[in-house]
């Protein structure tokens, strides 16, 4: 027990202190993302693979904490995946290259022996699809930051009830080391996880659940496993069905994802994490206590409805296609209007308001009359711009 805090704290300050220092340099390298009109350097990912790998891999070596069989071998192929994010982080990977190569990882981590050879392959696809589901939820500011270090908790403490060691020490550096990186995440974020720490931490997170629930049966560990990761699932099977009901490919990027669909509901940045984190730690505490035995499976069920009907319900969110009125240019935080009889533009500040009442945008005013002036020539005279011109006498 002891071990295993000093290297969660261990693991923590190393993350935060390698995400600040690789800042300069993924800037420099061009290793970043854009969001919201910011750029974030996409370091993040990087310090947490290597906080994770460097605590446990001396923790391992000094003895003062034998992991184990098979945890090597998680590290490694884990560790496989993150440098096949690094290279989508660095130039653009068709998304069949990041299945296929962690299809590939999570083949070399599944104990065939207890699932058998189907029950492998559904191992190998649940995995891969977490850890794409991980990556797709880094869209958003310590969003994949929030959901992994509640789902590795969870993880960890199932692991822990079923005496493997080696697996929860691992989760607890991981959790600490995405809380260590969550320091310079948090909206505005100063970096991103990028797909090298999202896919890895999806890859390890899914990879463990499956160790810890081998020997049970295949629907209850169904489950269960969905319980631990229903966040990442929602928001998959959000996107391909937007997707799909919009006729848009399904690899295609978009403003679909839940931390999007909630911002349009009028949620913050810092709000829309702590809703999903905390969606993330109810569904993972349902599993956690089906699993030790103090919840039954109609608690897994209610987890599976309540995220169908979520993703039903943000299915209704316009996200595709959607423009401003004609005749409004933004600029900045001001609203220019622009009419059509050729009277100019207006700016304003209080929002996209009528010139007057009843009027819309971009409608032309009628020209303006001014009050009868007298001329020099005791002749009275209107100007259709409202200035007075003086009387010619004989017109």
């Amino acid at each position: 027990m002891l071990y295993g805090i000093l290297a969660a704290i261990a693991a923590l300050l190393l993350a935060a202190a390698l995400a600040a220092l690789l800042r300069v340099p993924a800037r420099r390298l061009g290793v970043v993302d854009r969001r919201r009109q910011r750029v974030v350097p996409l370091c993040g990912g990087v310090a947490v693979v290597l906080t994770t790998c460097l605590v446990v891999a001396a923790w391992e070596w000094t003895g003062a904490a034998p992991l184990g069989d098979g945890i090597r071998e998680l590290l490694v192929a884990g560790a496989a995946v993150a440098a096949l994010g690094l290279v989508a982080d660095v130039r653009r990977v068709k998304a069949r290259f990041l299945v296929c190569g962690t299809a590939v990882a999570a083949a070399c981590v599944v104990p065939y022996g207890e699932l058998g050879l189907g029950g492998g392959a559904l191992a190998v696809g649940w995995i891969v699809f977490v850890a794409l589901g991980f990556r797709a939820l880094d869209h958003a500011d310590a969003l994949a930051g929030t959901v992994g270090v509640v789902t590795a908790f969870g993880v960890g403490v199932v692991a822990a009830a079923e005496v493997m060691d080696g697996p929860a020490v691992l989760l607890s550096v991981l959790a600490a080391a995405l809380t260590g990186f969550l320091m310079h995440n948090w909206p505005p974020a100063r970096v991103g996880l990028g797909s090298c720490g999202s896919l890895f931490t999806g890859f390890l997170l899914a990879a463990v659940a499956i160790l810890a629930r081998t020997g049970y049966g295949l629907v209850a560990s169904a489950e269960v496993l969905f319980a631990l990761t229903a966040v990442a699932a929602a928001d998959v099977l959000l996107v391909l069905l937007s997707r799909r009901l919009a006729g848009r490919p399904l690899l295609r990027g978009g403003p679909d994802h839940l931390a999007h669909r909630l911002r349009r509901l009028g949620l913050t940045p810092p709000g829309v994490t702590v809703v999903i984190g905390a969606a993330a730690f109810s569904a993972v505490a349902v599993g956690v206590l089906v699993h030790v035995g103090w919840g039954t499976r109609a608690g897994t069920l209610w987890v599976a409805g309540v995220t169908l009907a979520v993703v039903l319900g943000l299915l209704r969110v316009p996200v595709y296609g959607l423009r401003r009125p004609t005749g409004v240019h933004v600029v900045g935080r001001q609203a220019v209007v622009r009419g059509t009889g050729g009277h100019g533009t207006r700016r304003t500040n209080a929002g996209l308001t009528p010139r007057r009442p009843g009027e819309s945008y971009g409608a032309a005013r009628p020209p303006r009359q001014s009050a009868p002036v007298w001329s020099p020539g005791g002749t009275v005279t209107r100007s259709s711009a409202g200035s007075a011109r003086p009387g010619g006498g004989g017109r």
